[in-house]
C-alpha cells in the first residue's frame, strides 16, 4: 500500500483550531437545515390558519351584512303595521286586519332572524381572535428563527463558537413558539406582539 505524501503532510497540518472550526461548521449546517425545515412546516400551518382567519372575516361581515338587511326589512315591516292601523282609523276592514297580522308577523320573524346573524357574527369574531392568537405565535416563531439563521450565518464565517451558542436563544424561542402554534399551547407574548403590531 502506497502511502500518499501530500495526504501526510496535510492532515499533520491540520490543526486542533481546523478541526474545531470544521465542527463548527458541521453544527451550523446542522442547524439551518433543522430550522429551515421547522419553518417549513410552521409556515404550511400558519397559511392555513391564515386562510380560516380570512374566511372567519369574510363569514363575519357577511352576517353583519345580512344583519342590516334584516333590520331594513324588520322597520319596513313595522312601518307597513303603522300605516295599516293608522288606515284603520278610518274604517275596519278584515283584509286590513290580516295584512296588520302579517306585517307584524314579518317584523317578528326578521328580530328573530337579526338575533341569530348577530350571534353568528360574534362567533365569528371570536374565530377570528382565537386564529389571530395562533397566527401571532407563528409571526414570532418566524421572526425568531430568521435572527437565528442570521447569527448563524455570522458564526459560519467568523468561527466564534460563543456566537453559536447565542444563536441558540432566538432559536429555543423560536422552535417554542413554533410548537405553541402548532400544539395549541397557550404560550403567548402579548406585550411583545402589541409592541410589534
Amino acid at each position: 500500500m502506497e502511502v500518499d505524501p501530500i495526504e501526510t503532510v496535510s492532515s499533520a497540518a491540520e490543526s486542533p483550531a481546523d478541526r474545531s472550526s470544521a465542527r463548527l461548521n458541521i453544527w451550523v449546517a446542522l442547524s439551518v437545515a433543522i430550522l429551515a425545515t421547522f419553518m417549513g412546516i410552521c409556515k404550511v400551518k400558519d397559511d392555513n390558519i391564515v386562510q380560516a382567519m380570512q374566511q372567519a372575516q369574510a363569514d363575519k361581515l357577511d352576517h353583519w351584512a345580512y344583519y342590516q338587511a334584516r333590520s331594513i326589512r324588520q322597520e319596513v315591516a313595522e312601518a307597513t303595521v303603522v300605516q295599516l292601523r293608522l288606515a284603520r282609523d278610518t274604517g275596519d276592514d278584515p283584509a286590513r286586519a290580516a295584512a296588520i297580522a302579517k306585517y307584524e308577523a314579518l317584523a317578528a320573524d326578521q328580530a328573530a332572524k337579526k338575533a341569530q346573524l348577530q350571534e353568528q357574527a360574534k362567533q365569528d369574531q371570536q374565530t377570528y381572535d382565537s386564529l389571530n392568537y395562533r397566527d401571532d405565535q407563528f409571526d414570532l416563531s418566524d421572526a425568531l428563527i430568521a435572527i437565528a439563521i442570521s447569527l448563524l450565518a455570522v458564526t459560519a464565517v467568523t468561527r466564534q463558537w460563543w456566537l453559536y451558542f447565542v444563536a441558540l436563544v432566538p432559536t429555543a424561542f423560536g422552535i417554542l413558539m413554533g410548537l405553541a402554534g402548532l400544539m395549541g399551547w397557550a404560550i403567548h407574548p402579548d406585550a411583545l406582539t402589541r409592541l410589534l403590531s
